[in-house]
């Protein structure tokens, strides 16, 4: 049996060929590739780093918004106070001006009344004199003696006359 013998001539031109590819690639290929790869490596650490920065942003808008968001969460609760006291400042504003109008009305009712009631007692006051005058005269008149007749004369007049 025959073991394949090697060829030592065959073995040296291949490993000549493959110095030769070897220099060729190192030559021009290996600087190419290897700037690719460099290049592709320096855009993968710029968008990291830009991955970083969009991520600090992000957290910094999340803090600005939430910054925006409490300040105006306090306007709006400031806004409101306002509204309350402005809504009580009104009722009391209110309340205080119905009870002026309410005061004037009794006042002016009371003068109205205190007028109404000198003008009843002037009436009554004339009437009274009036039925005096009358009753002067119809007692003159009779010229009655006797007091009782007088009195009964008297009490039958008042009876006789209505007040209004």
């Amino acid at each position: 049996m025959d073991l394949i013998t090697p060829e030592y001539g065959l073995f040296v031109w291949q490993v000549v060929v493959l110095f030769v590819l070897i220099f060729l690639l190192t030559k021009f290929a290996w600087k190419p590739v290897m700037k690719a790869v460099g290049e592709r490596e320096a855009s993968i650490n710029d968008a990291l780093a830009s991955a970083e920065r969009a991520k600090e942003e992000m957290a910094n808008l999340k803090a600005d918004n939430e910054k925006l968001l409490q300040q105006a969460r306090a306007e709006r609760d400031e806004m409101l106070k306002e509204a309350q006291d402005m809504k009580k400042s009104i009722i009391s504003e209110a309340t205080e001006d119905a009870n002026e109008k309410s005061e004037r009305i009794l006042e002016k009712a009371q003068i109205t009344i205190q007028s109404e009631k000198k003008q009843a007692l002037l009436e009554i006051k004339s009437q009274v004199a009036e039925l005096s005058v009358q009753i002067a005269e119809t007692v003159v008149k009779k010229q009655l003696d006797d007091k009782k007749e007088q009195m009964t004369l008297v009490n039958k007049m008042l009876d006789d006359v209505k007040l209004n």
